[in-house]
């Protein structure tokens, strides 16, 4: 598969929300290595992660802009996210449906048609102070 459509795909299901389409993109063996916390390992640990977010978070990506290498094996994207915050995070301010805008980014390792590396990054102070008005 071509990995500006992969990418692409990846973002679509992320959208819809569909954590299953998602994990359909991914490698078994998947590093997902998420802003401000630890490296998960695998589809069980990315499914679980997915659980957590859907159940504090209700967020869409917009203007995704996907940007891949020549051989396919690295992409990186940039988004805005507008979301959502429903339930209150362990250790963030307290949720009651305070809604935030902020630009983000991803970047992946590709391998064999599949998403084997993704690392998140956003601007956690902005998002603090967004949800702390």
């Amino acid at each position: 598969m071509d990995t500006h459509a992969l990418i692409t795909r990846y973002y679509a299901a992320f959208n819809a929300p569909d954590t299953e389409g998602m994990i359909a993109c991914l490698a078994p063996d998947i590093a997902h290595h998420v802003n401000e916390g630890a490296i998960r390992t695998g589809h069980d640990a990315f499914r679980a992660f997915c659980a957590h977010m859907d159940r504090c978070y209700d967020e869409t990506l917009t203007d995704i802009v996907v940007m891949t290498t020549g051989d396919g094996s690295r992409a990186a994207a940039e988004f805005i996210v507008h979301g959502a915050y429903l339930e209150t995070d362990e250790g963030l301010p307290e949720a009651h449906g305070q809604s935030y805008c902020l630009p983000a980014g991803g970047f992946f390792s590709v391998a064999d048609g599949q998403i084997t590396r993704i690392v998140t990054y956003y601007n956690l102070a902005d998002w603090v102070a967004q949800v702390s008005r």
